[in-house]
């Protein structure tokens, strides 16, 4: 699609995927080719304009407000950019998104950071040791999921350094409540195909800590990838960050991927207005059931149907803990 810019600027507006980025720099694949842009200054800016009649005053800016957002531009965003006159091009422009992955930025300051948009699902990694999984991580991935109703498939990594009934009670936990998990290990191959398959002819992102063998899944699924893989710390027993940037990589059976670095933290954005419980599958069919109705906490009040469903076994007692502490913003 071409489109004359405004403003008198005559140059072209184009279309494009944004595949990379990193530091203020964005590979946008142009059908044929890629082509390496920056981005316009507007873009970090939200112009705020006086409210009246158009007809009765010219249209100028009174005020120019930060965008609450870490970067304007995510991974699988479309844009819209003009060539520059060295080869390279400069974003003008992001079209609607159809969905989008948010975190709290890490920091002080409240900011969004929206890891990558436009996918069709996001792939929970997490190992099955070394290290060893933090579940309680892995229930606030489902709740920003959820949140943004986006489609989960969760992944456990490296099976074959486990006994299989070490994580039989927290797999039939996710698969009773409907969640897809696929078990796998790069190092004998199981799971992979049923891998390949979930991500054919899909967008889909792979999310998890350093270290739980993000890159390794890759390279299993797409031999060739070539997705630097690094090892455990023996010291921390945290992983190294090997993926030091978001890049969005094409399969050859069809469909996407996007690697994200390791992130050991990861704060919900933006649940001030919503119902916490909603974003437990298991406990919506109580909600309305409790004594206090819409205002029960879920917590410590009498006559809360949530809680008498953990009692009674029909809710896990460890995912409602992980419910009691999404508000929990500290690192994992």
């Amino acid at each position: 699609m071409l489109r004359h810019s405004t403003a008198g600027d005559v140059r072209e507006r184009r279309q494009g995927l944004v595949m990379r980025k990193s530091q203020g720099a964005y590979v946008v694949d142009r059908g044929t080719d890629t082509i390496l842009c920056a981005i316009s200054n507007k873009l970090r800016k939200q112009l705020v304009y006086p409210i009246a009649d158009p007809a009765s005053l010219r249209r100028r800016v009174v005020a120019v407000d930060e965008i609450r957002a870490v970067d304007p531009i995510a991974i699988g965003d479309v844009v819209e950019y003009v060539d520059g006159s060295d080869g390279t091009g400069q974003i003008l422009d992001v079209l609607p998104r159809a969905n989008k992955l948010v975190r709290r930025a890490a920091g002080r300051k409240l900011l969004e950071q929206v890891i990558v948009a436009n996918i069709d699902r996001v792939v929970l990694v997490f190992a099955a040791a070394e290290p060893a999984p933090y579940w309680a991580l892995l229930d606030r991935y489902l709740a920003t999921v959820e949140l943004h109703e986006l489609s989960p498939l969760i992944c456990i990594t490296k099976i074959d350094l486990v006994d299989r009934a070490d994580l039989e009670d927290e797999v039939r936990d996710y698969e009773r409540i409907g969640y897809p998990i696929v078990l796998t290990s790069a190092a004998t191959g199981e799971g992979i195909a049923a891998m390949r398959d979930a991500l054919r002819d899909r967008t889909s992102v792979l999310v998890g800590k350093s270290g739980v063998g993000k890159s390794s899944l890759l390279n299993a699924v797409e031999p060739g990838l070539g997705l630097r893989v690094g090892e455990v710390s023996k010291w921390t027993g945290k992983g190294r960050h090997t993926t030091t940037q978001l890049e969005m990589f094409r399969l050859g059976d069809g469909g996407a991927v996007v690697d994200t670095p390791g992130m050991r933290e990861f704060a919900i954005w933006d649940i001030s207005e919503v119902d916490l419980a909603h974003l437990f599958p298991e406990m919506r069919p109580f909600l309305g059931q409790c004594r206090f109705g819409a205002s029960c906490a879920h917590d410590r009040e009498p006559g809360c149907a949530i809680k008498a469903a953990v009692e009674r076994g029909e809710i896990s007692e460890r995912r409602y803990l992980s419910f009691l502490r999404l508000n929990d913003w500290e690192e994992e």
